[in-house]
């Protein structure tokens, strides 16, 4: 049966408590990795989805079944995909597969950036502060405005005829 409140001091006594984690210590995390031993991580960027696992290894980045160099033809975009590997100097200590969808080839670049900066927190969680600070834990937020009605694109207006 239902418990009677008469009072709002009494209202905290009803509620369910929650078991509370004795395994994990106040702040420290646990690493997820799978049966394999991979760290995996989502990450997006304007249209673009990416899904990343990272494993020690030598260094080699594959999208979608492809080398990066063949993948990402231009070298800002691979320069913006291991950023958080430079920042983090695990360059050549990990192996990232990636699966890309959706967007143009500089989304999807953003989207990888961000899901191997989440991976490597899964993986080491001490590297989190760094990449935070150089803000590719941050989700890009900014999308492509939509078309308006009686306009040519977004903000644009059809050419103007006075006569």
């Amino acid at each position: 049966m239902a418990e009677e409140v008469r009072s709002f001091a009494e209202v905290k006594s009803t509620l369910i408590k929650r078991p509370t984690q004795d395994a994990v210590p106040q702040g420290e995390q646990v690493r997820k990795l799978d049966a394999k031993g991979r760290a995996y991580a989502t990450g997006r960027r304007k249209n673009a989805v990416a899904r990343v696992w990272i494993k020690p290894g030598a260094g080699r980045v594959t999208v979608n079944g492809k080398d990066e160099k063949i993948y990402f033809a231009r070298p800002v975009l691979r320069m913006i995909l291991r950023q958080p590997l430079v920042v983090s100097n695990r360059e050549t200590q990990f192996d990232v597969v990636a699966t890309v969808k959706g967007g143009g080839l500089s989304g999807q670049a953003g989207a990888v950036r961000h899901a191997i900066s989440r991976a490597l927190v899964v993986y080491e969680p001490e590297l989190k502060p760094a990449l935070k600070q150089k803000g590719f834990m941050t989700r890009d937020s900014r999308m492509v405005e939509r078309k308006k009605y009686g306009r040519a694109k977004a903000r644009r207006s059809f050419q103007f005829s006075k006569r």
